[in-house]
């Protein structure tokens, strides 16, 4: 069974569409004979995903339409827009997908800050902005999927910035969804996808094969397809090393140094490492 919105004809648009898993989300939403816009920065890679979306549509080229677009620029946005509706009408489908992780440092260099922030979480807000009311005023059934990262929520050291845009798109997804099934008439809903670790060029840091903790693109989306049939806000992926039982109980850990009055980041505090080893090894009480 899948979602009422992802039927043949209805109008998929995917940002970063061009690689990873955006574009394995293309290649699905193809598959199932919707029509898919493709968005990504210019160049070679968004005209080869033009290509194998088109390949695996029934539709062929007729049923594929590839942007170059940053997201960031709400013009760019604006005029995406203008370029998909020409071309397919409306959108049920926006898949608010593209990021980046260049790496950053609190004191680091601040164009690190400012462009991550500007896609990761600008991207979103820009995408769900501009598409959003025409998707709410059409009256069929749509979804608005928002990537966002296990680091937004357990938030790790290593990578701020890349933590505090995805904590943000968090915010801002649970937000959306309120909105949406407040709204009067609104057929759109509104999902969070929190993958786990995947091998994209995104995560491959030099290496050429996909790391066996590692899922595929096309695993995420698998899973993700079988959560929209159950209408999952939270998407929480598993991966080959991470079972849904770890993942609660690491984000259980978090939202407990606020209640327990820990340090932030306890998992990583010497004085608190062991306390949480031993949490670990606990069973979870269920509901």
């Amino acid at each position: 069974m899948t979602h009422a919105a992802l039927t043949a004809n209805a109008v998929a648009l995917v940002t970063g569409g061009a690689s990873g898993i955006g574009l394995a989300a293309a290649h699905r939403f193809a598959s199932l004979g919707m029509k898919v816009v493709v968005a990504d920065r210019k160049g070679e890679r968004l005209a080869d995903a033009a290509r194998t979306v088109a390949a695996v549509s029934p539709h062929g080229t007729d049923g594929v339409l590839a942007c170059a677009t940053d997201v960031s620029e709400l013009e760019a946005l604006e005029t995406l827009q203008e370029e998909v509706i020409a071309r397919f009408g409306k959108v049920h489908v926006l898949m608010n997908n593209a990021g980046i992780q260049p790496g950053s440092a609190l004191f680091g260099p601040l164009e690190n800050w400012e462009r991550v922030m500007a896609v990761n979480l600008g991207g979103v807000i820009n995408g769900t902005r501009v598409f959003g009311p025409a998707m709410i005023a059409h009256g069929e059934p749509g979804l608005i999927i928002n990537t966002g990262s296990k680091q937004g929520i357990t938030t790790p050291p290593g990578d701020p910035a890349y933590n505090v845009a995805k904590a943000g798109v968090k915010a801002f997804t649970e937000a959306l969804e309120h909105e949406l099934r407040t709204t009067p008439d609104c057929r759109i809903a509104a999902h969070l996808l929190i993958p786990g670790f995947v091998y994209t060029g995104l995560t491959a840091n030099g290496r050429t094969e996909k790391p066996d903790a590692a899922w595929t693109p096309e695993q995420t989306v698998d899973f993700m397809m079988d959560s929209l049939a159950r209408h999952d806000f939270y998407i929480l992926c598993p991966d080959n090393d991470v079972s849904r039982e770890l993942d609660e109980k690491r984000i259980l850990w978090a939202a407990g140094d606020i209640v327990e009055n820990r340090p932030p980041l306890s998992r990583w505090h010497p004085d608190h490492a062991e306390a949480f080893r031993t949490y670990l090894t606990k069973e979870r009480p269920r509901q």
